[in-house]
């Protein structure tokens, strides 16, 4: 399947229609494309159908409405999208699915394969190395902006992602989370080494 149509209708769709984000730096588009490179590297070592896993990632986020869950205003945009390009309606099913549940981190419900992968490309998205970009390019639109107060923003989001180790629901997306908390953690030590 070619994805450059999918992908144009999803940058076209989150300009239009994304949820509002604190920071100017931040968008929704930019972020679906790195779900959707984190869930084709999660494909390729764990399997699963890689149409609906890039199909679901790529659309999981494109739908956002004020006083309705954006899963939900997704799952809807995704699926009338996908059968006005004539997806198999089986396909269809799948990818809304998994849209509707991607958000529901902490569920213990039985997920297929290709729901798990996206759940983890989704949150291996919250940390690491772009984690901490965000966090200094927010400290640094702060009023009275500092690199101590950058630190103990890191710090702080170190700590409020290191419990969601436990969302991740492959051990590959388990093993990256660790590698990338790993790499938070040794610039955190590096910070306090140069600025204490």
């Amino acid at each position: 399947m070619d994805y450059s149509e999918v992908i144009e209708f999803v940058k076209k769709t989150a300009s239009e229609n994304s949820g509002k984000d604190s920071y100017p730096f931040r968008n929704s588009y930019d972020h679906t494309m790195r779900v959707y490179r984190w869930a084709i590297r999660l494909q390729a070592k764990l399997g699963g159908d890689l149409d609906v896993i890039v199909l679901a990632a790529l659309l999981h986020d494109v739908g956002w409405e004020e006083g309705r869950p954006h899963n939900e205003v997704s799952a809807e945009i995704a699926v009338e999208y996908l059968d006005s390009i004539g997806v198999d309606p089986e396909m269809i099913v799948k990818v809304g699915e998994i849209i509707m549940v991607h958000e529901d981190k902490e569920t213990d419900k039985d997920l297929s394969l290709e729901c798990r992968i996206v759940m983890d490309a989704d949150l291996l998205d919250e940390v690491g190395a772009v984690g901490i970009m965000s966090d200094c390019m927010a400290a640094g639109l702060e009023d009275q902006a500092s690199y101590k107060r950058t630190y103990y923003r890191i710090k702080e989001y170190y700590r409020n992602n290191k419990p969601k180790i436990s969302w991740c629901k492959t051990d590959t997306g388990r093993n990256e989370f660790v590698k990338r908390l790993q790499l938070v953690e040794g610039y955190i030590y590096q910070l306090e080494r140069e600025l204490f």
